[in-house]
């Protein structure tokens, strides 16, 4: 048996919440809460599928009306909290920050909350977010087709957990590089709005509309066999679908094709199949699969490309919906068209915007960086094995 360090204690999240207001509840459920009831303007209500990795991503929220808040009061959300997945992906966790303060625990989340105890909420985040107490939640929650977690499982998690002045320093590590990584987001999400306007001014002042296939080039992935697949890092990453939303490849292929796509950092990329959305490849390059193609155009910078074809493709997506598993085709691609600027206020606009768009990238290859070495300290400092200051010297690095 590993011994804990000096002055570390062993205690389940049950112990952790265990203090005057603390515990562990469920969202309220579908008899408390309706589809009829979410409001375009108001509270958020947090659901699995805003849960992100230690954050609460808002893109697409439900909101719920102050009077339906006040009715479920006591599943309102504290600065501090901790929001679980009750179902399907149920390791993902989510640290409640100021700015989600008031919000609401939804259906299908399960609420975590110290209480009046010593302990710092920000390190128990952390200490959830280890491979080992992810693969136990895993291990123990219940149910063949889905997984679920319910209040007694998450209770029983078992926890390393030091003085309370080292949990606080281990939590300011971690945080550092995580507030960087948040910073590096809301630039992306601003240089994304930024891209957009000025796309909207240019063909607002003068633009032509042409054929899609006419005018912008679209390579698709080939098939490359199952067979020749290998574990990441033993042959080339494969970017496959599931990977345009991590911009991480969990495939890698010892194949070799004749008329195979490498993608690079940058590169217009979108899923055919579920939904449509023109993408900027974020990750390290790698070969494009079946079901996912490649736009560019000639004289057209990538930033350029990807505000032109995000009219069309909704337009595809949205004559298509209704049907059970939507995809795209090379014939509907014939079918539709893009409005691009004139020459003159094209180049305009691509000596504006490659440069923000170059800055985008850039920014999350920093976040790739950060992440790795966030993911590399975390279970050092978890199991005692790093200090706290040879942390900080690693990270000052970085930061």
């Amino acid at each position: 048996m590993i011994a804990l360090p000096a002055g570390w204690r062993e205690m389940t999240l049950g112990q952790l919440c265990s203090s005057p207001g603390g515990g562990i509840q469920t969202g309220p459920f579908g008899s408390q809460l309706h589809a009829s009831d979410y409001v375009t303007e108001g509270i958020p209500s947090v659901m699995p599928q805003n849960i992100g990795d230690n954050v609460i991503n808002e893109a697409g929220i439900a909101r719920i009306t102050a009077g339906d808040a006040e009715r479920l009061s006591r599943y309102r959300l504290r600065s501090g909290d901790i929001v679980y997945s009750r179902r399907g992906d149920v390791e993902r966790r989510a640290l409640v920050r100021r700015a989600n303060d008031g919000w609401l625990c939804g259906t299908g989340c399960l609420r975590v909350r110290l209480g009046d105890g010593p302990d710092d909420s920000r390190f128990v985040s952390y200490a959830l977010g280890t491979e080992w107490t992810r693969e136990w939640i895993v291990r123990h929650a219940v149910g063949a087709t889905m997984l679920n977690l319910n209040t007694s499982i998450l209770a029983s998690v078992s926890l390393w957990v030091p003085p309370v002045m080292e949990q606080r320093a281990i939590a300011e590590v971690l945080g550092a590089l995580d507030d960087k990584i948040a910073a590096n987001t809301n630039l992306a999400r601003t240089a994304d709005e930024f891209l957009c306007q000025r796309y909207r001014a240019a063909i607002a002042a003068d633009s032509v509309t042409l054929p899609l296939l006419e005018r912008l080039d679209v390579d698709f992935g080939e098939p490359f066999k199952g067979g020749q697949f290998c574990e990441p890092g033993s042959g080339r990453p494969l970017i496959r679908i599931r990977d345009l939303k991590t911009f991480t490849p969990q495939v890698w292929t010892a194949e070799r094709r004749a008329r195979e796509t490498v993608i690079e950092p940058g590169d217009v990329v979108l899923g055919m199949d579920a939904e449509f959305r023109a993408t900027a490849w974020l990750g390290v390059p790698g070969l494009l699969n079946q079901r996912v193609c490649r736009v560019r155009g000639d004289g057209l910078g990538r930033a350029l490309v990807r505000e032109a074809v995000k009219e069309p493709l909704a337009a595809i997506e949205a004559e298509k919906t209704g049907t059970t598993v939507i995809h795209l085709n090379k014939r509907d691609l014939e079918r539709a068209a893009v409005v691009i600027p004139s020459d003159d206020r094209a180049q305009s606009f691509n000596r504006v915007s490659e440069p923000v768009y170059q800055a985008r990238l850039a920014a999350a290859e920093e976040n790739r960086t950060l992440a790795a070495l966030r993911d590399t300290l975390l279970p050092q400092l978890m199991s005692g094995k790093l200090r706290v200051r040879d942390a900080e010297k690693v990270a000052e690095t970085v930061l």
